[in-house]
């Protein structure tokens, strides 16, 4: 379904947030006197944004994958809708990666993030 929605040429997209934006899965900007308010997500292709959010429910349910835990990571934070659409994103720029570049994706383990910051 995805790549029906995309197709394989990735260079009409010049970068992964230029694709984002057009899948409408790229996060809302909205400032006033240099303080963050809350936005949405911005428009575009809805079904294909609705089959990202389903298989980022699913990532989110696997186990021992850096995907997983940056969910359980945000979803602590941010809420588990919230914590969707961000993990939807990350996959979409993975697929952005790996179409564009030709390379398979590296799972970088369920520690990574544990790994970043040891003294936190």
């Amino acid at each position: 379904m995805i790549l029906a929605e995309i197709g394989v040429d990735m260079s009409v997209f010049p970068t992964a947030k230029h694709f984002a934006s057009w899948a409408g899965l790229a996060p809302g900007n909205r400032q006033s006197g240099g303080k963050r308010l809350k936005s949405r997500i911005t428009d575009g292709n809805p079904s294909l944004r609705s089959v990202l959010t389903q298989v980022a429910w699913a990532v989110s349910h696997s186990k021992d994958n850096d995907l997983s835990a940056q969910y359980h990571r945000l979803a602590r934070r941010l809420g588990k809708k919230k914590a969707i659409v961000a993990l939807a994103h990350s996959i979409l720029v993975i697929i952005y990666h790996v179409l564009s570049k030709n390379k398979p994706d590296e799972d970088l383990g369920a520690d990574y993030f544990d790994k970043l910051d040891t003294e936190r």
